[in-house]
């Protein structure tokens, strides 16, 4: 059954007319006074930064080396003239690496940020392999042919062999030819294992980069080592030097590539073969 209920006059529907949304606009004097606020804002924040960055922790006052030993600490600090005083939040450490990178000893570098004010430079210094003759003038040489400085008086406590053969024959390339740097130092380097041997060797010749020749202090004999077992060969040829001398006087060169054999070769030019 539907029961009627009676509409009660004391509540009625709101009769609302949606109204005309107002848009705000400024006033020009509201945008001038938020224009001259943001402006002291920045220029307070800018003077802020200016502050902070001239700041005794924030400049650099202090450089500290390490590493260097054949390098004085002045020298080192010679290549980074201009460098103490500047920011050391803006200081561009990369390209005063590079300047020291341009150095022949500095093999690497490193420069880090040590607050408050000090910069920490790591010197990877290059360590000579050996004297390499080039082209009729002496230079000190790392292990992967890269030329240090001229060989001179500066010099003397290096003792260290000469190498010969280490010019490139191809114009417009280095003075050094890669190949036979590596293979100078591949002997270099093997007979590290055994400095009693490596302090004999007074010459190394490496023109033919699958034969090395090396010559010991007090003989003049070529010895003919390869391109491998360097610490045998040469070993061999001293086990066999009191004899080889009682049959060959005077020695052009040995031949020790061929493990089971020697050959000799007299400096009058015959050839004679020892086992």
């Amino acid at each position: 059954m539907r029961v009627a209920a009676p509409a009660d006059k004391r509540f009625k529907r709101a009769q609302i007319s949606p109204g005309r949304r107002r848009s705000w606009r400024p006033s020009w004097w509201t945008l001038a006074r938020i224009t001259a606020v943001c402006g002291v804002v920045g220029f307070g924040m800018y003077r802020a930064v200016g502050l902070a960055l001239s700041a005794d922790a924030l400049t650099v006052t202090r450089i500290t080396v390490r590493g260097n030993e054949r390098m004085s600490r002045g020298e080192v600090l010679a290549l980074l003239e201009g460098l103490r005083g500047a920011s050391m939040v803006t200081a561009d450490l990369e390209s005063w690496r590079r300047k020291l990178l341009a150095s022949p000893w500095v093999a690497d570098a490193a420069i880090r940020r040590e607050l408050p004010g000090t910069l920490t430079v790591v010197i990877s210094e290059r360590l000579p392999m050996g004297i390499g003759r080039i082209r009729d003038t002496l230079y000190l040489i790392d292990h992967r042919g890269t030329i240090i400085d001229e060989f001179g008086p500066n010099y003397a406590e290096f003792d260290l062999p000469i190498i010969d053969g280490l010019a490139s024959r191809r114009a417009g390339t280095t003075l050094v030819d890669q190949s036979r740097a590596t293979l100078a130092a591949r002997v270099i380097g093997d007979l590290q294992r055994r400095p009693d041997l490596a302090n004999r060797v007074s010459q190394i010749d490496v023109t033919d980069v699958r034969d090395a020749v090396v010559i010991l202090k007090g003989d003049t004999a070529l010895v003919r080592i390869g391109d491998d077992h360097f610490i045998d060969r040469i070993q061999s040829y001293l086990d066999l030097t009191p004899a080889l001398r009682e049959r060959v006087p005077e020695i052009d060169y040995v031949d020790l590539r061929f493990d089971e054999r020697v050959y000799v070769r007299p400096s009058r030019g015959r050839r004679q073969r020892g086992s």
